[in-house]
C-alpha cells in the first residue's frame, strides 16, 4: 500500500467525530516490513467514537463486508478496531484511548506496569506498550497536536521503569524454582509456561536496561538477543531450552538448568547495560 494511500484513509479517519489522531505502527512504521506484513493503524480517540461513521469508512475502503468493533469489544487491553482488506492487502485498525495511553505514560513514569491478561497475548499486555506504541509509530494524523505532544513525552524512556524492569527479574528466578517442582511427574506443559513467562520477563528486562520499548511478544527473544550487551547467543540459547521440553525429567531438568543460568547472564547483563 502507497504511502499516499496511507495518508488518504488517515485524513479521513481524523475526520471522524472522537478520533483525535492516526498513528502507523507495527512493523510499516519501523521499516522492517515485507511483502506479507499487515499494515497496522492506531486509530485514537477521546470521549465519544462514532463507530457508525467509522463502519461506513470501513466499508468504503474494504468493501461491503468490513465492520468495526465498538470501543472494548476484543478485550480490555486491545481495545477494539477491525480488520480490514484495502487494495487488496491487509490493513488493521486498532482503536486507542487517548485517556488511557496518558495513564500508562504517568504509570511508566513512576515506575509503575504490570501485564494485564488478553485473548492472543499468553504473556499478557504490558500497559507500557501503550507508550512505546507512540514513541516508535509514525504520525498520520494530528488535528489537534495532541499526539506530537505525547509522542515527545513518550520517547524519552522513563529512568523509573527501567528500574522496574529490571528488578522484576526476581521473577524469572522464581520461576525455575517453581517449574522444577513440576519436573519428578513430567509435567512438559507446565515447565513449558514457566520457561516462556521467564524469557518474556528477561527480554523485558534487557529491554529496559538498554531503554528501549517492547511492545510485542512476538519477535521479543529475538529483539532482545540483538541489544547491545545481551547475553552471548541468548536467542540460540532460547531455543535450545525449548527442545529440552519433551517430558522427560531428565532433559527437563537441564532446560531448568540452562534457563536459570540465562537468567544470571540476563541479570549480569542488565548490571552493566544500566551503567
Amino acid at each position: 500500500m502507497s504511502d499516499a494511500r496511507l495518508q488518504e484513509m488517515a485524513a479521513r479517519l481524523a475526520g471522524v467525530a472522537g478520533v483525535a489522531g492516526v498513528v502507523l505502527g507495527g512493523s510499516r512504521a519501523r521499516g522492517t516490513h515485507t511483502a506479507d506484513s499487515d499494515t497496522d493503524l492506531g486509530i485514537y480517540y477521546g470521549g465519544t467514537l462514532d463507530v457508525d461513521a467509522l463502519n461506513a469508512l470501513a466499508r468504503e475502503f474494504g468493501g461491503p463486508s468490513a465492520r468495526v468493533t465498538a470501543p472494548g469489544e476484543w478485550g480490555p487491553w486491545v481495545d477494539g478496531g477491525g480488520w480490514l482488506t484495502v487494495d487488496a492487502r491487509p490493513v488493521d485498525w486498532l482503536y486507542r484511548d487517548l485517556a488511557r495511553v496518558e495513564r500508562a505514560l504517568s504509570d511508566a513514569g513512576s515506575g509503575v506496569y504490570a501485564f494485564h491478561v488478553q485473548a492472543g497475548h499468553p504473556l499478557g499486555v504490558p500497559d507500557f506498550a501503550y507508550v512505546g506504541e507512540v514513541a516508535l509509530g509514525v504520525i498520520l494524523a494530528d488535528p489537534f497536536g495532541a499526539l506530537s505532544v505525547l509522542q515527545q513525552r513518550a520517547r524519552l524512556y522513563p529512568p523509573a521503569l527501567r528500574q522496574a524492569l529490571v528488578a522484576g527479574l526476581w521473577e524469572a528466578d522464581f520461576l525455575v524454582g517453581v517449574a522444577r517442582k513440576a519436573v519428578p511427574r513430567g509435567d512438559s506443559a507446565y515447565v513449558a509456561g514457566c520457561l516462556f513467562r521467564l524469557f518474556g520477563v528477561c527480554a523485558h528486562a534487557l529491554h529496559g536496561a538498554a531503554g528501549r520499548w517492547l511492545i510485542n511478544e512476538k519477535g521479543a527473544v529475538a529483539a532482545a538477543a540483538a541489544l547491545p550487551g545481551a547475553p552471548a547467543h541468548f536467542k540460540q540459547r532460547v531455543d535450545q531450552v525449548f527442545g529440552f521440553v519433551d517430558g522427560d525429567p531428565m532433559r527437563l531438568s537441564k532446560a531448568l538448568d540452562a534457563a536459570a543460568d540465562l537468567v544470571l547472564e540476563t541479570t549480569d547483563a542488565c548490571a552493566m547495560m544500566a551503567r
